[in-house]
């Protein structure tokens, strides 16, 4: 037995000691020279030095893919199709890729090296993402470990978003600078600043980073990104329901619905564990006074301490969307928040009649 087990560890050194070689090997001794690196078809494609990632190129040129674990094929986020020249998926590649991702060719943009000319298919929105720099305007505490952190563009001094899109903020770390996606809270209609909520996460790159910026500090973002779509159509109800920190793309929706569309029906429902973790509830009543359309709900998951006071809704939030939404009305459900509670209010919403595609979720 003792034999089998020294020829395994044997084995497995050798192979360790090879991979490492071969890594070294590539990294010093191959050069792929000058490749090209061409997008949509482009008329002039890129010249990127061949060896390095897909992501790395990408970022070099300015063209500024999601990543929140920093190319290190954690995340699942950098995708975008390779057409030609990506060479074989990748074992670190398949859990995060769809069959049918497969098949159309979607790659991890970090996990591809680029060892001859390559083709690639890139979203416009991506390629309208840019990289700003900014300062802390205004820091706000919401609860004992949620923060609000306004900041003010510099350069650029104007950020054009969509209600719900995030940017992905640049923290220090240990292994270097890395990136942690958050979604922004202030309304579209207020270009030359933005502001996101982060709860504090022990440990957290981002958020410990986030939690210790004061006023006039500076950040630096990329952005913005995010695949959410507000309808339109005045006669479609808008439902968002959120959790925690979920609340962020939630209230730029709302407000920047009621910037041009002061009579639209709307419902924000918002799930809290206790009465210490509520808060925005003053800023959104006096919204719906202003707007009779907007139904505002809170409901709160744990029971209440001996002396609290509180007379909203209890239970778990997707109890309360569905006590209040009546079935088989035009509605378009925007929700934000932890896993289960996005996968309970999914099925309350299917079950009212809102079609898969009528949903746009973001869980975290």
């Amino acid at each position: 037995m003792a034999l089998y087990l020294n020829a395994a560890l044997v084995f497995g050194s050798l192979a360790a000691v090879l991979a490492i070689g071969l890594i070294i090997a590539e990294r010093f001794l191959v050069n792929y020279g000058i490749c090209k690196l061409d997008i949509n078809a482009g008329e002039e494609p890129l010249e990127v030095e061949g060896g390095q990632t897909l992501l790395s190129a990408l970022y070099s040129n300015e063209i500024f893919i999601p990543s929140a674990c920093g190319g290190k094929g954690s995340c699942g986020h950098c995708k975008i199709t390779v057409t030609s020249g990506g060479g074989p998926v990748l074992p670190t590649e398949t859990p995060f890729l769809t069959r049918g991702e497969l098949r159309s060719d979607m790659r991890l943009a970090c996990q591809v090296k680029i060892r001859e000319d390559i083709f690639v298919r890139i979203p416009s929105d991506l390629l309208n993402v840019k990289l700003f720099d900014a300062s802390v305007e205004s820091v706000r505490e919401l609860t004992y470990d949620m923060r609000q952190v306004r900041f003010k563009l510099n350069d650029p001094d104007e950020m054009i978003q969509r209600p719900g899109q995030y940017v992905q903020i640049e923290a220090p770390s240990p292994e270097g600078p890395v990136f942690r996606a958050y979604s922004i809270s202030s309304p579209a209609y207020e270009s030359n600043v933005a502001e996101v909520m982060v709860r504090l996460i022990p440990g957290g790159i981002g958020s410990t980073y986030i939690h210790n910026l004061q006023e006039g500090d500076p950040v630096t973002w990329t952005g913005p990104y995010g695949e959410f779509y507000l309808n339109e159509d005045l006669d479609t109800e808008i439902v968002c329901v959120g959790g925690g920190a979920g609340m962020a793309p939630m209230k730029n929706i709302i407000y920047s619905l009621y910037d041009k569309q002061p009579d639209r029906v709307c419902w924000l429902f918002f799930g809290c564990r206790t009465t210490k973790d509520i808060f925005y509830l003053e800023e959104f009543k006096a919204l719906a006074e202003k707007h009779p359309n907007f139904n505002l709900i809170y409901a709160l998951s744990d029971e209440l301490a001996e002396g609290e006071q509180w007379d909203g809704e209890t239970g778990f939030v997707h109890l309360a969307v569905d006590k209040h939404l009546e079935p088989n009305i035009d509605r378009q459900a925007f929700l934000c928040g932890p896993p289960l509670m996005i996968d309970a209010v999914m099925r309350v919403l299917e079950d009212k009649g809102l079609a898969e595609e009528d949903i746009f979720y973001d869980k975290f």
